[in-house]
């Protein structure tokens, strides 16, 4: 009888330490190859923070063949990271139950790149002769441009993705991702002037994190848990040891190098990318209804919505964040 307890007690150890290494299972889209920009998810997946969290986490990378979004509808992702809001508002006016739940970016990279010194000011960027521009950028922040500052159409050429026309022309402007082309091109022995959208009003979120409103009808616990290790994976990714993040990124994404991360992550702190506004008060992540409705207004204003298409009271769900988590952190790393 002492031998059946000894082994049913054993038994139930075993039972119990499976349990707590057991962990929900949560697929988590990206929008693009793994990089710097990705850096808290990939630290909280290395360090082993989505783990302490109950979570068993796989990270399916985006990239130039791959359009995660559909996925997250499909329900083969549980949540994805979008770029700005403009893709959330069309969700929701075209009736797709997706919910925006946190926003790691404080202020979209979108950005115009000059060579330095060919103008003053994002202003007489307007004198440009011409400006580089995809098909996306048309129809988005070109309108707030042109409503808000004066460019014209007639200044718009097409932007082939390559920096072999502005490396060429000096007098030459380009659409930009904050923390890459401005970065290739200096790698390139080119002096470039960044101008960031967002310190002249394109006043959206960026790098937020969606998931499907069913997901969070049926298991706030689960987005909670996810939305807080990301938050954890961030705060240790800027301001701790961020070696198994960069592991893990370089492991995803064997094109880059450390020197290449810690380039990028120093332009995202230069221009306050992550960690300013709301998220210095209420944490990373962070997120307000009147920032957002503030965005659909600038959107309204440009012509890129319609005033009444969308319900912005479906576009996010606020309640995940806002609460300062993770802040003693960045806290603890601030005071050694």
């Amino acid at each position: 009888m002492k031998t059946l307890s000894i082994s049913l007690t054993a038994l139930a150890a075993s039972l119990a330490a499976s349990a707590a290494f057991a962990g929900d299972k949560v697929v988590f889209g990206t929008n693009w190859l793994a990089q710097g920009g990705h850096g808290g998810f990939y630290q909280a997946l290395a360090d082993g923070t989505y783990e302490k969290y109950g979570l068993e986490v796989e990270i399916r990378q985006g990239g130039p063949q791959v359009n995660n979004r559909p996925m997250l509808i499909a329900g083969k992702l549980d949540f994805l990271m979008a770029g700005n809001l403009l893709l959330s508002f069309d969700n929701v006016r075209n009736g797709i139950p997706t919910t925006v739940v946190a926003a790691i970016f404080q202020k979209d990279p979108q950005a115009l790149i000059a060579h330095e010194g060919a103008y003053e000011s994002w202003e007489d960027l307007t004198t440009a002769p011409e400006i580089l521009l995809s098909k996306d950028g048309q129809f988005s922040y070109w309108k707030w441009m042109v409503e808000d500052f004066g460019f014209r159409d007639e200044q718009v050429r097409p932007y082939g993705y390559n920096l072999a026309q502005f490396l060429s022309d000096e007098k030459m402007v380009q659409q930009a991702y904050a923390t890459a082309e401005p970065l290739y091109a200096a790698a390139e022995g080119a002096d470039v002037a960044t101008y960031l959208m967002a310190d002249y009003g394109w006043n959206t979120y960026a790098t937020t994190i969606e998931t499907r409103q069913q997901m969070i009808d049926e298991n706030p616990e689960l987005v909670q848990r996810f939305v807080d290790a990301s938050i954890e994976g961030w705060y240790t990714f800027l301001y701790g040891d961020h070696t198994a993040g960069y592991e893990a990124i370089i492991a995803a994404n064997p094109e880059l190098t450390v020197e290449k991360l810690d380039a990028e992550m120093a332009q995202v702190r230069e221009l306050g990318i992550i960690d300013s506004g709301d998220a210095l008060e209420l944490g990373i992540g962070a997120m307000t209804d009147a920032r957002i409705a503030a965005f659909y207004e600038t959107a309204v204003n440009s012509g890129i919505l319609e005033e009444g298409d969308l319900d912005l009271s479906k576009v996010a769900d606020t309640s995940f964040v806002n609460k300062r988590h993770g802040i003693e952190i960045k806290t603890a790393a601030e005071g050694n």
